[in-house]
């Protein structure tokens, strides 16, 4: 127990998660690549690897919502887990900076097999002043809202708490929705042009990851119910804010350099 060390740190006992996790990602990794070569069984090993990864992220994750209502997750622990979701997001910032270079270095320096010019003529752009415009004020909304949400479970306002990730998760999926019907009546597919892979590639990945958020609230909002945070110690849902601001900041980087500057001088769909 940790009442009975005499030490601020974790040592956690012996555990499976890690093994099988790391045997899903290989299956989620083998069977795409066996998938993508036309092989029958690549969808089946993909989903077996999928179903894996997801359920070691369940079980692993109850693990440490379990240590931490045990009295594991002292100060100094708290102190490190934060350590690793900085971490993690400047993971995710340097993978998004791989699709804004690739959407720069294309539009910056166009190349002759597209005419010289960017975007590329015959390639009709959406109207930024439209849905994406809806969608950015949606979004900055949502980062208010989780702030309530966050300053409400500090000052102890439970129900404030609860109402902020709710509003906060219904906020996500109209984003999502509406990204949705904007993809959905595109002008111009994934293929055929190098502006609709790189815009599709950053847009895409960046509405992937508001979904991931939008799961991470609504488990926030789970536990909130539940009664599991508490002023003092509510790393889960600092976590899930933390990640929900990241979201927010990328999709303004992409609304003013994709869909506003990207596009300029095209002519806009509809």
């Amino acid at each position: 127990m940790a009442a009975t060390q005499n030490h601020d740190y974790h040592l956690v006992d012996p555990d499976p998660w890690p093994l099988i996790g790391a045997m899903g990602a290989f299956a989620l990794f083998g069977g795409a690549v066996m998938w993508l070569h036309a092989n029958p069984y690549g969808k089946f090993v993909m989903a077996a690897g999928v179903a894996t990864v997801i359920g070691t992220m369940i079980a692993w994750w109850n693990n440490t919502i379990r240590e931490a209502h045990t009295g594991y997750h002292t100060p100094v622990v708290q102190l490190h887990l934060r350590y690793g979701m900085i971490l993690f997001i400047a993971s995710e910032i340097m993978f998004f900076l791989a699709w804004f270079w690739a959407f720069f270095d294309s539009s910056l320096f166009p190349q002759a097999a597209i005419g010289g010019h960017w975007p590329p003529k015959g390639i009709a752009v959406l109207d930024p002043w439209g849905f994406p415009l809806l969608n950015t004020m949606i979004l900055l909304c949502s980062g208010t809202t989780v702030t309530w949400a966050h300053h409400a479970l500090i000052h102890g306002d439970r129900k404030g708490l609860k109402l902020g990730l709710l509003l906060t998760i219904l906020l996500g999926l109209l984003f999502t929705s509406i990204q949705a019907y904007e993809y959905a009546h595109a002008p111009f597919a994934f293929k055929g042009s190098i502006y609709g892979s790189t815009f599709f590639m950053a847009t895409g990945f960046h509405g992937f990851h508001v979904i991931v958020g939008t799961i991470f609230l609504i488990v926030c909002l789970a536990r909130a119910n539940r009664g599991d945070f508490t002023p003092r110690q509510h790393f889960g849902f600092e976590a899930a804010a933390w990640y929900w601001h990241f979201v927010d900041v990328v999709w303004l980087f992409l609304f003013v350099s994709i869909y506003v500057w990207g596009g300029w001088g095209a002519p806009i769909h509809g």
